[in-house]
């Protein structure tokens, strides 16, 4: 007497056809993911602070080589850096450049004056966010009304002790401003008003 031999169901086939292929999806996407990770791009990185508003040039960048993955096209290339460009925001010393931080001079909103300040923060420098205070000079010229805000978010672009005598009562400091706010720093400055810079939120 003979036996048949049984025949293995079709769906364990299927199950086991199943199984071998996730296994190899998945050893294939944990070698996706490790090679594009080890897979370099040259971006630009800032070599010192660059401020708001302040020109940038080669001379202000390096080219580094980083692992970014899908990231990599939000940051500026070499070969992206135009003639003209100026930083959108205050960049920090070796910070990659992101191409949303920059621009160029007639997408440039703020520009530059120098205030000779009474009062400045400790440890200002440039790339620091300050608001500027001014005393306007009262009628007899004698002495100072109250101190109100002029600016409430200045950068510092450069800090410059004055010379001769009033050095050691003031400090000139480059300050980036919105271009709206020149008319009234210029009346301030013209007219002989007390400057005083406060850290950004610092006043009272």
């Amino acid at each position: 007497m003979t036996h048949s031999r049984a025949r293995r169901p079709v769906f364990g086939d299927i199950r086991f056809v199943i199984g071998i292929v996730l296994v190899i999806a998945s050893v294939a996407g944990v070698w996706l993911l490790v090679s594009s990770s080890r897979q370099t791009a040259p971006v630009l990185q800032a070599t010192r602070t660059i401020v708001l508003g302040e020109p940038i040039s080669s001379d202000d960048l390096q080219v580094v080589d980083v692992g970014l993955g899908a990231l990599t096209d939000t940051y500026l290339a070499p070969q992206d850096l135009a003639p003209g460009s100026i930083a959108t925001r205050t960049l920090a010393d070796g910070e990659l450049v992101p191409r949303s931080a920059v621009g160029t001079t007639e997408q440039a909103r703020t520009t530059t004056v120098v205030v000779s300040s009474t009062a400045t923060p400790a440890g200002m420098s440039a790339g620091t966010v300050v608001e500027v205070w001014h005393a306007p000079l009262s009628k007899d010229g004698r002495s100072f009304e109250d101190p109100r805000i002029l600016v409430g978010d200045a950068v510092v672009v450069k800090v410059a002790e004055a010379d001769g005598m009033l050095a050691q009562t003031r400090t000139d400091v480059e300050l980036a401003i919105d271009r709206g706010d020149v008319a009234d720093v210029l009346a301030a400055i013209t007219g002989g008003d007390a400057i005083s810079l406060v850290p950004a939120g610092g006043g009272s």
